[in-house]
């Protein structure tokens, strides 16, 4: 039995799907567990990332009827100007950056988030083996190259050799993972909500944004354990 607060509510970040043993735990201790659905994070007029329509509430319905679960908080589209700056700032921040790199080359589910590293992916023009893109992604030099929202925009939209076209991943696998985490903070501050997690790197990356910035907000990791 739990003895948390009644009434408690919590936002599963960074994703917009849980693992089922994530959720029951979440909902042993919060009255609702928010969700956001998919990002799909407009870079140019003309390019960006693809949404999906699935929702955390389709398998469970009667969690959504009974208000135990809330789902459909809007996180597409382009940045406002107070998004954009929340990125630079991570991505300007030497030790967020230090975070972002080791959970890049350490954490498979991490990689998995941001690279479909199972088939060859596009790198510009050029087609590379999963493993071996992954390789030139983590080079520690990425890890110290400066990067901002205005170098993702300059880099989209236009023919890339494959050097360059290494720099546009890495940069948007930046923007996407600090975007996350900026709509992160802005939701729980609107809604009055916790921020919780299951994704180890993502808990430290929004600490290290929440101290740096000197934000107040409930954050909290949850171990997954055998699953």
């Amino acid at each position: 039995m739990s003895l948390n607060p009644p009434g408690r509510r919590a936002l599963y970040y960074p994703f917009h799907l849980c693992h089922e043993r994530t959720l029951a735990r979440l909902l042993e201790d919060y009255a609702s567990v928010h969700f956001r659905d998919f990002m799909a994070l407009q870079v140019t007029p003309l390019t960006g990332t693809t949404a999906h329509a699935d929702r955390m509430g389709d398998a469970h319905p009667a969690l959504v009827a009974a208000g135990r679960l809330v789902q459909g908080h809007a996180v597409s589209g382009p940045p406002d100007a107070a998004l954009i700056a929340a990125i630079d700032r991570d991505l300007a921040d030497p030790t967020w950056r230090g975070l972002f790199h080791r959970a890049l080359l350490d954490d498979r589910r991490f990689q998995r988030g941001l690279f479909e590293l199972t088939h060859s992916m596009r790198i510009g023009s050029t087609l590379v083996p999963g493993p071996a893109a992954l390789l030139r992604l983590t080079e520690s030099a990425r890890r110290d190259a400066p990067c901002s929202w205005r170098r993702l925009t300059e880099l989209s939209g236009r023919r890339l050799d494959l050097e360059a076209g290494y720099e546009h991943e890495y940069a948007l696998a930046l923007v996407k993972t600090s975007a996350s985490l900026a709509w992160t903070v802005r939701l729980c501050l609107a809604q009055e909500l916790e921020a919780v997690t299951d994704s180890r790197p993502h808990f430290d990356l929004l600490t290290r944004s929440l101290d740096r910035d000197g934000t107040a907000l409930a954050n909290r990791w949850i171990a997954r354990e055998g699953y």
